[in-house]
């Protein structure tokens, strides 16, 4: 009986194991029109190589916020600062992504954009104003790039097609907000050398504390 019963179980389970093989539902692609896709090649390259440059500098702004909330260098206004960059240049990577999106250019693995491994730029730095210092160029680097997406996407080689709505959108969201930035740096990199001028390491510990506190 017993046999007869382990026999039927047997049976019953690969019954069902067919049973659920043959239901399962398999989609086929969308057949969706290729009209609307009228983003010619170089201008797609140049932006997803951006994408690429966006988390190289999260990476490196994270680096240089663990950097300054070590205990052997201890000042966690800078280091704050730097963590709220490298949240920034994230969410400006996945602006980046969410507008291939939405005109239609990625249709594979987005993780294959960020070409790994990846690293930050540099992991050291002497005090603030260098780190500050290196900010700044770090975002002047940004905005070249930025500025030669421009160039390509309004008039590429290989095509006389001129990609108004993302030239208008990167000047408008991305190139302010760059500019603003390198503008904020470049007058905390003149605030923080006066003090240290005049207060020595007290004034890097002074402002510290400002920028820890948001004063700055």
């Amino acid at each position: 009986m017993k046999l007869v019963c382990g026999i039927a179980l047997f049976a019953f389970a690969c019954v069902s194991f067919v049973t659920a093989e043959e239901l399962k539902c398999t989609l086929k692609p969308a057949d969706i029109p290729t009209a609307w896709l009228d983003m010619v090649d170089p201008c797609i390259k140049a932006m997803e190589s951006q994408v690429k440059n966006e988390i190289e500098a999260s990476m490196t702004y994270l680096a240089m916020g663990a950097h300054f909330a070590r205990d052997s260098v201890n000042r966690p206004g800078f280091s704050k600062f730097f963590i709220e960059s490298a949240n920034e240049e994230r969410e400006h990577a996945i602006k980046i992504i969410e507008y291939l999106l939405m005109r239609g250019q990625l249709t594979s693995d987005v993780s294959k954009l960020l070409k790994f491994p990846l690293r930050p730029k540099r992991e050291e730095w002497n005090n603030g104003v260098d780190a500050l210092s290196f900010a700044l160029n770090l975002e002047a680097q940004v905005t070249g790039n930025i500025r030669d997406i421009i160039q390509i996407c309004e008039t590429p080689k290989t095509s006389t097609f001129n990609d108004y709505h993302l030239v208008d959108y990167l000047t408008a969201d991305f190139l302010d907000e760059q500019y603003k930035g390198q503008r904020d740096l470049a007058g905390k990199i003149s605030t923080l050398g006066k003090m240290m001028a005049t207060h020595g390491p007290l004034g890097e510990f002074l402002y510290d504390k400002k920028l820890l506190n948001g004063e700055l």
